[in-house]
């Protein structure tokens, strides 16, 4: 959570809380790596990282195209 301090969610317009979604993403990746054998979690983890960031990288170009839109621009 401490992170998110260099660039902030939007929490207003989410029907989630912020600690809440955090958790329960923390607790999914818990879950998921206890499966992976302990000489794979290496991989499995910056395989998973690279994946999010793509996914975050989209996001952002899409909220940005969309925010452009809006702003005739």
């Amino acid at each position: 959570m401490e992170a998110e301090t260099q660039n902030p969610i939007d929490w207003g317009m989410l029907a989630i809380k912020e600690e809440q979604a955090f958790l329960m993403m923390a607790n999914n990746v818990i879950e998921q790596i206890q499966d992976v054998p302990d000489d794979q979690r290496l991989y499995v983890c910056m395989a998973t990282m690279t994946k999010m960031l793509v996914e975050n990288f989209c996001l952002n170009l899409q909220l940005k195209g969309a925010e452009n839109v809006k702003n005739n621009i």
